[in-house]
């Protein structure tokens, strides 16, 4: 699966079309809550596990600035408080949206 359009919907909604014609609406929470990075989630090096350090909110954590394709993918985004490091992949995008068909509510 691949998105084929990419857009805010507001400033809190990013907007997603899919290959398979589906359409996702994101909220931006979401999105960045579920960052992938080392330092939002935690790592596994060696057998050992490493909890993320616990950061407060800060102005911007949420403001979504820039997005752009890594390879064919997955995403890159910058925000507000100049967070970058996490790469969301198609599937990880995907799977947030909450759509009633996505959460199995609905078949498609």
């Amino acid at each position: 699966m691949t998105a084929t359009h990419i857009s805010l919907a507001d400033q809190r909604t990013m907007f997603i079309r899919w290959d398979d014609g589906h359409e996702s609406r994101l909220s931006l929470n979401v999105v960045r809550d579920a960052c992938p990075c080392a330092g939002c989630k935690g790592e596994t090096l060696l057998m050992h596990s490493y909890d993320p350090v616990p950061s407060p909110d800060v102005p911007g954590k949420f403001d979504l600035l820039k997005a752009e394709p890594v390879g064919y993918y997955a995403l890159q985004l910058t925000w507000g408080d100049g967070h970058s490091t996490g790469i969301y992949t198609w599937q990880t995008l995907r799977s947030l949206c909450s759509c009633p068909v996505c959460s199995g509510g609905i078949s498609s």
